[in-house]
């Protein structure tokens, strides 16, 4: 594996930024308003999205638990009753220990 010394990581770091700075302001100032870019946008998006339908359906089943209890979570924290939480819900909080948030 290559080393690079600071000022080598500093101009690969300042190229990238230059390079997604020309993408961006290309894409802002060219492909934004144009009809042509947007039809071709939306069509690859709508077959992406009849493509992995049934990828999406699968995951949210796998994870259903976790978004349950985790949306639960934010709501009793926002309203800052998190021992009410853990009090309530114990099998929710050893979901989301599990997948690693920490309370």
């Amino acid at each position: 594996m290559e080393q690079f010394n600071e000022e080598q990581i500093k101009h690969i770091l300042n190229q990238y930024a230059k390079k997604r700075n020309r993408e961006k302001n290309y894409y802002h100032d060219n492909n934004k308003n144009n009809e042509s870019f947007q039809m071709k946008n939306r069509e690859r998006a709508k077959k992406h999205y009849e493509n992995n339908k049934e990828k999406k359906k699968e995951k949210y089943e796998n994870n259903k638990d976790f978004l349950k209890a985790r949306q639960l979570y934010y709501y009793y924290k926002k309203n800052d009753k998190l021992d009410t939480f853990k009090e309530k819900y114990e099998d929710k909080c050893e979901i989301l220990r599990l997948k690693g948030i920490k309370f």
